[in-house]
């Protein structure tokens, strides 16, 4: 038979009774199932065969099987004589294997029968002792009920005596408690301190009862897999419910009239005491910030109804557009015709003003209640668990309640103050023109919170949170400083507007300057606002700087005397100056004015108009110094040693000449510069660096003769005379305004007429000599002598030489003469020539060094 015979009995369902029965009733086996009709081909291959082989007749299909079970047998005979050497080693393993399992089984047995000991030691006790818990626990959870229970009566009852005392009923079960009705008789303040205890022990008893009925800790004797038992289902407990009920109405109200008649009296024990109530109460932080939300929503309304037109127009009495119809949609159109007149615009103004004043009002006394309520809670702390008020609060609050107040007032600020402006040309234009007055009405805000917050505004320190309130307003102070920055450039268009054919000029400076600190002056009263207003002039002024350095003349024109009349860019420099000064000196006295920060400012701009001043005057000066040290070098060209000529008299061509060239200067430079105090310092200097060169030209002039002298006498009196000229100022007829004025210069000079007739043994002296300096006797006493000058010594020009003790110091002047002298006596020791005649001078000369070096400094 081929395998496909086999198949069917192969098969792991084959069932021989269905098999046979297949037969019996020539049905094909197995029945045919249509989840294999999806299969492959080999399986309806197999079910061709079965068919075929269920459809034969019995006595065919018994002859099959027999010779199939031949077939089989004798297939099995041949596999165990092939195979009998592995089957015998097969069964002689298993036989062994027998053995050692017997032991294993033996092993088995002992192992069952101490599982079961141990069964019987640790199970079955653990099961009784698991009862036993169980048992326990109920106990327990019941025992805590009736605690619980016991423990809610007690304070139930107790509570009703707290209400009792409260509502000043006596306790008709204890003789003993009296009600604050029945109180003996005291003080009004000890009664109502008496009745703010008994309110905080009402709720701490009232939050007690109610943690008991919620019931007990989460974990505490209770199965996790239970819920925790509650007493509302005991009929004792459930009955003092609704009075539990009542009584935390009664004092919940009570606490909160409690708390907002302790914020409007600032009455901290008050405050305390409802606080206290609230903590008893476990409501603490709910109650700070429903407090705190009250408050900014107070303000937020006033704030609100401050900036509204139509409430403004109710105020002055005119009928508001909008009045049938508060809440019509046509809100910008009714916006539109709210807006004041030219007529109307003034009572509107005076009734925003007043509508501003009162909301800075409710904004202050808001802002001290908040400051009020945050006091107490950070001093006020639970008697029993030591935990401070305000750390409660913040397990609810985000921030502290002040700080919370202060966010919320700028936010509402800055959005109401930015929609009026935006929303409103009138308030726009209100508030921008009284941005100081509404700077007042914050600094007045500030000062009326000041005693009870630790809010500080002043020039030296501004706290956070006035930053943070005068940043709601930035909109208008941006306004504000555009508008006093646009006066600021007015003034300066109109200065520049002449451009350089008419330069600004003094009265330009001080009208700039004007603007400039009426502004600051306007904004004095508040530090930031001024450092604001200085940092735009400032910025103003650069750009005055700009157009200065564009119109300053520095050409050789700008400085030259030569000519009979200014240039014009002599004339140009001379207004630019004069404009620069009057600001400069208007300006550089902000320091006394304004705080140093202010000045600060302020001060690299004025420093560049001072600059820029002197760069004008600074080469115009060096120039008359450079032309009149030229003039009186001339005086060198002359013969002073010559003899008397008939007819001799008047100043020499050199001093006509100087007073020529002082005449041009102050007559077409300096009388167009107004310059003030400065002018005349400047007149003044010049003429000091005149007499002082002159000075020392006249006193190393050699050789000198008595003619010489005497026409050195008259040249003195010229030079007084021309200098007396320039510096005179009909414009400020003042005595001791002339010469006398100039100090030690006039001085030497008026002595220098002395000093040439002096004998030499009084050269030395210095009471002959007073008000002249040691070098100057010194020169004279050269001159007089064979002994050569300095400048002789060291090959230098007379006009270098008085430049060179211009540029240096009196010890450095006296040690070129004391050196000069030196090297004079060693040359002339070398070449063997006789110093007898010289001795004199030289002595004298000593002298005069040892007493200018000896003399205090």
């Amino acid at each position: 038979m081929s395998s496909a015979d086999y198949s069917v009995f192969a098969a792991p369902g084959f069932d021989p009774n269905e098999y046979a029965n297949a037969i019996l009733a020539s049905d094909t086996y197995p029945p045919s199932d249509p989840k294999l009709s999806g299969k492959g081909s080999s399986l309806h291959t197999k079910s061709a065969t079965q068919d075929s082989i269920a459809k034969e007749d019995i006595s065919m299909a018994i002859s099959k099987l027999t010779f199939g079970i031949d077939d089989v047998s004798k297939q099995i005979r041949n596999l165990v004589t092939a195979h009998h050497e592995d089957l015998l080693v097969q069964a002689s393993n298993a036989n062994a294997l027998s053995g050692a399992l017997v032991s294993v089984r033996s092993g088995l047995t002992d192992l069952d029968s101490s599982v079961e000991k141990l069964r019987v030691k640790v199970h079955v006790p653990y099961e009784n002792l698991q009862t036993s818990v169980d048992r326990l626990q109920k106990c327990q959870q019941a025992s805590d009920l009736l605690r619980r229970t016991s423990r809610f009566v007690t304070l139930a009852r107790r509570l009703q005596v707290q209400m009792n005392e409260i509502k000043g009923i006596k306790d008709p079960n204890n003789g003993e408690t009296a009600g604050l009705a029945t109180a003996n008789v005291v003080h009004g303040k000890d009664i109502e301190d008496e009745k703010e205890r008994a309110i905080a022990k009402a709720a701490l008893s009232i939050a007690e009862l109610g943690s008991l009925l919620t019931g007990p800790e989460s974990g505490k004797d209770t199965p996790r897999d239970e819920p925790p038992v509650t007493l509302n289902s005991i009929k004792v407990v459930a009955a003092h419910e609704a009075f539990i009920d009542d009584a935390k109405s009664i004092i919940t109200v009570e606490m909160e009239t409690m708390v907002l008649k302790g914020l409007t009296t600032l009455n901290q024990t008050l405050l305390a005491s409802s606080l206290q109530t609230a903590y008893n109460l476990r409501v603490l932080p709910n109650l700070v910030q429903s407090l705190l939300v009250d408050l900014s929503q107070a303000v937020e309304d006033r704030i609100r109804s401050t900036f509204d037109l139509n409430k403004i127009s109710k105020d002055i009495g005119k009928e508001p557009m909008s009045a049938g119809h508060p809440s019509s949609p046509q809100t910008y159109r009714s916006r539109i015709r709210t807006e004041p007149t030219n007529i109307t615009a003034p009572q509107f103004s005076v009734a925003l003003w007043s509508r501003l004043e009162a909301m800075f009002q409710e904004m202050a006394d808001c802002c001290i209640k908040v400051y009020a309520l945050e006091k107490v809670l950070k001093m006020k702390k639970d008697s029993t668990t030591h935990v401070v008020f305000l750390d409660e609060a913040m397990t609810l609050l985000e921030n502290k309640p002040s700080a919370t107040f202060w966010a919320s007032l700028a936010r509402s600020l800055q959005r109401h103050f930015q929609d009026s402006s935006k929303g409103s040309s009138f308030l726009q234009q209100t508030l921008t023109s009284g941005y100081p007055r509404l700077l007042r009405l914050f600094h007045d805000f500030f000062a009326k919170i000041a005693v009870h917050t630790d809010t500080i505004y002043s020039d030296t320190y501004q706290s956070p949170e006035s930053i943070l309130l005068l940043r709601s307003i930035a909109t208008i102070e941006t306004l504000y400083l555009s508008k006093s920055s646009n006066k600021i450039n007015e003034a300066v268009t109109q200065a520049f507007s002449g451009g350089a054919r008419s330069p600004p000029g003094a009265m330009e400076g001080t009208n700039i300057a004007r603007t400039i600190v009426n502004e600051l002056d306007s904004a004095r009263f508040d530090p930031l606002l001024v450092k604001a207003i200085a940092k735009s002039a400032a910025s103003c002024l650069g750009n005055i700087q700009s157009r200065l350095d564009s119109m300053v003349s520095r050409d050789r024109s700008a400085t030259s005397l030569s000519g009979t009349q200014a240039t014009p860019q002599q004339v140009t420099n001379a207004s630019l100056a004069n404009f620069c000064y009057q600001m400069w000196q208007r300006l550089s006295r902000l320091h006394q004015e304004h705080t140093s920060t202010v000045y600060t400012s302020l001060e690299v701009s004025i420093e560049s108009l001072r600059n820029t001043f002197e760069q004008i005057v600074e080469p115009l000066t060096a120039v008359m110094r450079r032309e009149s040290s030229a003039v009186l070098a001339k005086l060198h060209r002359l013969d002073f040693a010559k003899a008397v000529e008939p007819g001799m008299g008047g100043s020499s061509f050199y001093i006509k000449e100087l007073t020529e060239k002082l005449s041009f200067i102050k007559s077409e430079i300096l009388s167009r510069y107004s310059l003030g105090d400065y002018g005349r310092t400047w007149v003044t200097s010049v003429v000091k660096y005149v007499m002082r060169t002159f000075v020392l030209h006249i006193s190393i002039v050699a050789p000198l003769g008595e003619s010489g002298k005497l026409q050195m006498a008259s040249d003195m009196t010229g030079l007084e005379f021309a200098l007396n000229a320039f510096i005179s100022d009909p414009s400020h007829n003042r005595r001791g305004g002339g010469l006398e004025s100039v100090g030690d210069e006039y001085r030497v000079l008026r002595a220098m007429k002395q000093l040439f007739f002096l004998d030499n043994k009084e050269l030395a002296s210095s009471n002959q000599t007073t008000g002249l300096p040691p070098l100057i006797v010194l020169h004279h006493i050269l001159v007089r002598s064979p002994i050569p000058l300095p400048h002789k010594l060291h090959g230098w020009q007379e006009a270098e030489y008085v430049r060179w003790v211009d540029e240096h110091s009196e010890e450095e002047c006296w040690s070129l003469v004391e050196g000069g002298l030196s090297h004079w006596e060693k040359v002339s020791e070398s070449e063997g020539k006789d110093l007898s005649d010289a001795l004199e001078y030289v002595d004298l000369a000593q002298k005069v060094l040892k007493n200018a070096q000896s003399r205090p400094k």
